[in-house]
């Protein structure tokens, strides 16, 4: 396993992230934090460990610089910047493509709460870049007009006891057209902090991805 920071260029600045190849990589997952967190974040990388070990590359990275990320602090704002959000994952999967090293890789994008609205935007802008679309906890309802458009397998991951959160994606699930799954994890909340709710969110991203990154995966 090679891991490095990395730095992807952004009209005169730069966004950190955190970059992972396994040997033999089965194909590469960008992740898009939202809600004021960052690639520090600790559930993400839970999950990116876990698609690490199945022999997936991952890229973990800043969606806001570090002057955004104090004013984001400061008003809240920037994370409910889907536009914004949405302009960073794809400048990041234009990064991947332009890699020596990756740009053979099949790119799928795990978006957590804001975070996932952005990866939606993104697939549906990009559609011969982005494979695969995980969504934790997500906020789809923040990409509605976007969700037709996807052509990306989709997999809605939503803790039951999220009530709020289940009622949009389902709401968001009725708009997708292309093939999509929405999983409920059994009592889980938003954060899927209960004993052993986060290692079924790996376990499910895991699988979506297995089956519909590889070049030789099946069409859905």
């Amino acid at each position: 396993m090679v891991r490095r920071p990395v730095q992807i260029p952004l009209d005169g600045e730069v966004l950190e992230g955190d970059l992972a190849v396994p040997t033999g990589p089965r194909g590469l997952v960008v992740f898009a934090h939202g809600s004021g967190s960052s690639r520090f974040s600790p559930r993400n990388r839970f999950v990116a460990e876990r698609l690490q070990q199945v022999q997936f590359a991952t890229l973990l990275l800043d969606l806001l610089t570090p002057e955004e990320e104090r004013e984001d602090q400061r008003t809240g704002r920037l994370r409910f910047d889907i536009p914004l959000l949405t302009e960073r994952v794809l400048r990041a999967v234009d990064w991947v493509a332009a890699h020596p090293e990756l740009r053979d890789l099949r790119v799928g994008l795990f978006g957590a709460s804001t975070g996932a609205a952005a990866a939606l935007r993104a697939a549906a802008a990009a559609p011969d870049r982005v494979a695969a679309v995980v969504s934790r906890g997500g906020r789809p309802d923040l990409a509605l007009e976007a969700l037709p458009r996807v052509q990306a397998p989709t997999l809605l991951i939503v803790g039951g006891a999220d009530e709020p959160v289940l009622r949009l994606n389902q709401q968001a699930a009725a708009l997708l057209a292309c093939h999509h799954r929405l999983e409920v994890i059994p009592g889980a909340g938003h954060l899927f902090e209960e004993p052993g709710a986060l290692e079924q969110v790996a376990q499910l991203a895991a699988d979506w991805f297995a089956r519909y990154l590889p070049p030789e995966s099946p069409p859905a």
